[in-house]
Formats: C-alpha cells, structure tokens, sequence
C-alpha cells in the first residue's frame, strides 16, 4: 500500500512541472516582450539547481525542473518576436497590399461566407519595396472568387498569393493574416503527400451513390475530411456531442491503437511488441490524415493512453501524460490557449483516472461490459464539460447517452473506413466503403434523433462561474457513482446533490418541452426571438406560421420555436445574407415549404439555398409588390428596389396585414437612402408593429417612421452588443412618434397580439 501511495505521490510531480509550464506559456504568448520573462524564469531554476548542490530535497527538483521548463516554453516565444517586429514593420495591418511565397500546412476550411481559410509557413514576403524572409506562421483566406484557383492544394504545396493584410491578435500563433485575391502559383501537393491526398480523395468518391448522410459521414469518421458531410447532419452531430467523432480526435487514434493492439493480441504477440506495433501504426494513421497540429495532439494522447494500459499502470499514464503536455508546450507555447488541446489533455486524463472508479460503481447495477461502456464517456463528460460550457453555455442532457449508442458503431465504422482508403484495388476499397456506411448510418441516426429531442440542451451559466458550478457537478456525480468508501459523509452529500439535480432538471426540461409554450400568450400573432445580435421575427394566423430571418445562430433559434411550439413553417423570409440573418438557417432547414430571398451575392448564399432545396423548399427571388398569403393574412413585399445588389440595402422588405391582424411592416437592414428611396416608391401605410430596421442602427430616415407611425417598435438586438445598439437617434425617433420600443436584449422573447376586445398588446420574457 505504502509503495502504491508513493508510486502515486511521484507521479503527480510531472503534472505541477505541466502545470508550470502551461502558466508560463500562457504569461509569455499574452506578453509585448516575453524575453524578459525567459530569462527571469531560467535565472530562477540556476538558482534552485545550485541551491540542490547543499539541500537535497525531492520538491527542489521538481522547482528547477518547473523552472526550466517554463523558461524554456517562454524562450520559444521570445524567439519568434523579431520576426513579429519584421512583418510589424511592414504595416500589413490596414489593407496593405502583400506579396508571399509559402508552403501549406493544413487544408482548407471553408467559412461562412464562402471563402476558406488555411494555416501555412510564410518564406518570402513582400510589401512594396520592402522584403522579410524566414519561418512565418500565417493564415491566409482566399474570397470566394480565387478559390477554385487554390482547390487541388494540400499540406505540402507551394502557394504564391497576393493580397491584403489583417491585423492578428499578438497572442496567437499566426505572425500574418492574409486575405488573398490573387493566386499566382498553386501547385499540388507533391511525393508523399500528393500519395496520401490521392488516397483521401478516392475514399471520398467511392462514397458517391451511398444514402446520405451515412455516405458523407465515412470519410468524416475514417479520415477527419467532413467535406461531403450535409449541414443539418453536422449541426445534429454537433447538438449531440458527437462531434468528435468527425474530426480526427483522439477518440479516431484510440480506435485505430486499439484495434491495433487487439489484432496483434490475438496473434500471440508479446506486450513490448503489441505496444511497438501499435504506435507504428498509429504514426502511419497520422501520416495518412495529415499531421495537423490537432492531429498530432489528438495521436500523442492516444499514445500515452495506450502506454497506461500497456504497463497496467494509470498513475505512470499521467505521469507520461504531463510529460507530453510539457513537451508539446515548450515545441508550441500557442497551445496553452488552445481549447482543443486542453479537451485532448483533460479526455486522457479521464480516462486513466475517472473511467476506472465510475465503471466499478456502474457494475454495482449492470453487467461489467456495459458499465465500462458508460463510464468512459461518462468521464469524458465530466472532465471537459467545464471547458465547454466555456464556449457554449448550454449541457447537452443526451450527449451521454448518444455517445454509448454511436461509440460501438464508430469503431467499425472508422477502421473499415481506413482499410477503404488504402484498400489497393478499386473493387475492395467500394466493399469496405458499404461496409463502412452501416455503422455510419446508424451514428447519423443517433444524431439526429439526439438532436432533434426537445429541450435535450439545458441551458447553463455562462463564463468562469458556469464551468465552476459544472465542476462541482460531475464531481459529485463521479463520487456518488463512485462511493468511496474512506469518505461516507462526503458520498452521502454527493448522492444527495445528484438526487437534487436529476429532480431540478427534469422539472426544467418539462416546464422547456411541455409547459415552454404555455409559458407564452396563447393569442400572439408577431413574435421577435431573442437570438442575440440579429434578427428572427414570426407572423401566425390560424395554424399558418412564417419566419423573417433566422438570427447568426440555430440554438437560440430552435429553443424560439420549442418554446412557442411550432414544428413547421409555411413560409420563411431571408431578407438578405448577412450571417445575423441567415447563420440560424440549420434550425429551419428541412421544416419550410417556400423560401423567399434577397439578391444572391457570394457563393456561400447559393449553398444555403440549396440546402433549404434539398430539405423540400420552393425557393423564389423576391421582387418589389410580389405578394402571398399565410392563412388568413395577406403579405406584399415592399423591397428590394429593383436592381439592388446583395447586402443591407436590397433587404426583402414585408408588410403583413389581415382581418384582426396587427397591421406590421419588417424592415430588414435597410437605411436611411434606401428608406427614402422606398418612400419615393411605395404609398407606405399607417401600421401597429414595425421591425425597427438594422437592430436600431442611427442610419435611419425619421419621414419613415413618422409615415408608419406605429404603436410598437420591435428591436433584435444583442445584450452588450458593441455597435451601440439600439442607437439614442433611433430611439428618439421612436419616442417622437409615441411608439413602445420592444427590445430583446432587455425583454428576451417578445409577442404581440389583439386581444378578445381589438386591444393591442405587448409582452416581455423578462419583465411581462
């Protein structure tokens, strides 16, 4: 016993050096001069080593070790910081226009606006007469007209580019951001790459004829590339806390070890054999998916898990385990602020700590291979739960339960996925794909039946208090599971608190599933969701429902219209493309019949619209005076004015009037010209409601407001939005014509309604 106790005191010296170096990484990287720093640090841990010289203490050798360490994690950072003064030099920031040279280091990711953004080492770079040369971490997007000139890149390739500069943050890795318009040279990745892409891109059109979404899953699966993979799929993965499992995570690399392991196992294989075996393995996977900085991180957790269970030891795997994160921080101090990286370190440490305990108190009521398969990602949850709520203030009720229901059928899924991708005739690699698309389609399945159960998203605290009070959650839950018996008082109370919040949380989620839309005035017509800094407005007559806009988010969307209770939409409004008005579109995907749409500008606007054709809509331009109906409410379109580009100015414009009806105009983003223009053009009428235009920007033209003369004045705005909004000009314009300014920064949901005796009313989520 005495031995295992100090075995196990040992192995946390490891964790306060990880510890310190992580800290250090974190002062150095927000630092103007980390120099400084290095140098403190170092001079520091000389000072302990020559203090060991005379007192030989355990503790003062994990202090010089700590030291150096973080000393050496501050020093890579202060080694970069002449070539951040040389391109800082350049004046990149403010558009200036830039020449560079640089070879590819990851693959391209698409953005919301239809470009795509990639990481790469910089060689050459020119601005003017002016030249800097050397390593320089870049991030270089390309606008969605020079992106097919880039499409055949990869990790490897030579670029040349031209374009105009960002300003980047100092504390992140990238020294450059570039957005290029210009692509002089692009070749193909070459050699060994150019081999591996070849493989990546056959898997992916052997996927081709398989039902979606299990065909575009595969490769997700097998090789990280969700590039085939539909939205409302990546969203349901996402919703149900799969994600992981279509990036190339740990949870790939522990699949592809373990599987390893297994086989060579079952050969007879000696253990130092099964481990060598095992990690060569792993490195060709690496190889085969790109050695991404996440992929590398993601395959050396898995080594180090794979270590621990070899040598039979947890203890010694968080010793490895600090060692690595150590390592990896002094080779890549930027990773201290990576969320990422802090998910894969604190993911391996559940599994050699936590999973453990919680499968022997899950085998207390169910056989032993099933409370193994809920105790690890079980532990997972309960680790890295505090990180994400970071993020996303939200605890997904089900993530729990869809990872035990798709992690068996990712196992399969991956590794068939894998043999597929290198399979060497055409033949064998198809079988393996259909073999691959079972598991898959059941995981997708999962993921969207996770998803799509109300109030499964239980809404948290956000910031430092949130990940605090979900600390102290999954710690007692892990205890209550666990019941350590040295502590009896300290289970008694963890039971206790679980029971309370099994009881808070199911009464939470039927009061958001059941009672949600008893909660809200039963008579409403026009209802804005409280969706942050964009907007959402629906309209209802009878069982008819529309939706103008859908807000930069699906969550909050989809929470609107759970808690109102609508399931369907006869017709949805996309006034224009900005992503605060178009960035929900996931929640409503799939549930519309027609799509009307603003002016198409990027790329981006085609493939969203697309999307709403694949789920069953009839998509129609809107132009000035088109009309339609929804129930017993008549709508015209006041906007765009004819010829208008996509953008603020061409909003689709509506005005919905019917027989009890508040008579109510929506605005879009229009200002204060095209407001004027839409005066010269339409005979505006007197109206009850009007969406306050632009979240309440000061571009506005008051003859407008003073023509509609409206009682209530919606506003979607963002709470502590920093545009201002809703501006004091806008709201004065409102006070002067008397009409009620509704926002939802401060009111939440709001509805609005004629009562049983033609009243007009107005209510608030917050304040009634």
């Amino acid at each position: 016993m005495n031995t295992s106790r100090a075995l196990r005191r040992r192995s946390l010296r490891p964790v306060v050096v990880a510890g310190a170096t992580w800290t250090a990484a974190a002062a150095a990287t927000a630092l103007t001069d980390p120099g400084l720093l290095a140098v403190c640090l170092s001079a520091a841990a000389a000072i302990v080593v020559a203090l060991l010289v005379r007192v030989r203490h355990p503790m003062l050798v994990v202090v010089a070790v700590g030291l150096a360490c973080a000393g050496a994690s501050a020093a890579t950072v202060s080694s970069l910081v002449p070539t951040r003064e040389a391109v800082a030099h350049l004046h990149v920031e403010g558009g200036r226009h830039l020449r560079v040279t640089a070879t590819v280091t990851g693959h391209l990711a698409r953005s919301s606006g239809g470009g795509a953004w990639m990481d790469a080492s910089v060689s050459f770079l020119t601005a003017g007469a002016t030249a800097v040369s050397g390593l320089i971490p870049a991030r270089i997007g390309f606008d969605p007209e020079v992106l097919s000139d880039v499409a055949s890149v990869g990790p490897g390739s030579e670029i040349v580019v031209a374009g105009t500069g960002i300003p980047t943050d100092p504390a992140d890795r990238a020294i450059l951001a570039l957005r290029a318009n210009e692509v002089e040279r692009a070749s193909a990745p070459e050699g060994v790459w150019a081999v591996f892409e070849q493989l990546r891109d056959g898997l992916v059109a052997s996927t081709h004829g398989l039902p979606q979404p299990g065909a575009g899953l595969i490769p997700g699966l097998a090789v990280g590339d969700t590039s085939s993979l539909d939205s409302d799929t990546e969203t349901a993965m996402n919703a149900a806390s799969l994600s992981h499992l279509t990036a190339v995570s740990g949870a790939n690399c522990a699949l592809v070890v373990g599987s390893a392991f297994g086989v060579l196992g079952l050969c007879g294989v000696r253990r130092g054999v099964r481990v060598v075996g095992a990690l060569i393995v792993l490195a060709a996977f690496v190889i085969l998916v790109t050695p991404e900085p996440s992929v590398v991180r993601a395959a050396a957790m898995s080594a180090i898990a794979l270590l621990a269970v070899a040598l039979g030891r947890p203890t010694i795997g968080i010793a490895v385990l600090a060692g690595a994160v150590t390592v990896l921080l002094i080779a890549d101090p930027w990773l201290c602020r990576s969320l990422g990286f802090a998910l894969s370190a604190a993911a391996t440490a559940a599994l050699l700590v936590l999973a453990r305990p919680l499968a022997t108190g899950f085998g207390r009521w169910m056989p032993q291979p099933l409370a193994l398969a809920l105790a690890v990602p079980t532990s997972a949850q309960i680790v890295c739960g505090p990180l994400i709520v970071l993020i996303d203030p939200h605890v997904p009720l089900l993530g729990v339960v869809a990872n035990m229901l798709a992690d068996p059928a990712a196992a399969p899924a991956t590794i068939a996925g894998a043999l597929a991708c290198i399979a060497p005739v055409p033949w064998l690699r198809d079988g393996l794909t259909a073999l691959a698309w079972i598991p898959a389609a059941w995981i997708a399945a999962v993921a969207r039946t996770a998803a799509a159960v109300p109030a499964q998203n239980l809404p948290w605290p956000e910031g430092a208090l949130g990940a605090a009070l979900l600390a102290v959650v999954g710690a007692a839950i892990a205890v209550a599971v666990a019941r350590p018996r040295r502590v009896p008082r300290l289970t008694a109370t963890a039971t206790a608190m679980v029971a309370v919040l099994v009881g808070v949380t199911g009464a939470t989620g039927a009061v958001r599933s059941v009672a949600g839309p008893l909660t809200v005035p039963a008579l409403w017509q026009v209802a804005m969701c409280d969706v942050g800094q964009g907007d959402a407005t629906l309209w209802r007559s009878g069982s008819a429902v529309a939706l103008v806009d859908t807000g930069p988010d699906p969550q909050p969307l989809a929470e609107c219209l759970q808690t109102l209770g609508i399931a369907r939409l006869d017709l949805v409004v996309l006034t224009h493309f900005d992503e605060d008005h178009v960035g929900g579109s996931a929640a409503v995907v799939g549930r519309t019949d027609l799509v009307i749409h603003g002016p198409l500008g990027e790329a981006g606007d085609r493939r969203l619209l697309d999307r709403f054709a694949a789920g069953g809509a009839r998509l129609v331009p809107a132009t000035m005076g088109m009309t339609g109906t929804v129930g017993g409410t008549r709508w015209q379109a006041l906007g765009p004015l004819p010829g208008m580009e996509s953008g603020n100015a061409a909003s689709v414009a509506i005005d919905v009037a019917g027989e009890g009806f508040p008579r109510t105009v929506l605005l879009g983003d229009l200002g204060a010209d095209p407001q004027a223009a839409l005066l010269r053009r339409v005979d505006v009428p007197r109206v009850e409601v009007v969406k306050v235009s632009h979240h309440g920007s000061a571009d506005q033209d008051p003859e407008l407001y003073h023509r509609l003369h409206a009682s209530i004045g919606l506003i979607g705005v963002g709470a502590h939005n920093t545009y201002g909004h809703p501006t004091a000009r806008l709201l004065g314009i409102l006070k002067e014509e008397a009409t009620v300014a509704a926002r939802t920064d401060t009111g939440g949901l709001l509805a609005v309604w004629h009562d049983e005796e033609g009243r007009l009313s107005l209510w608030r989520q917050r304040g009634g």
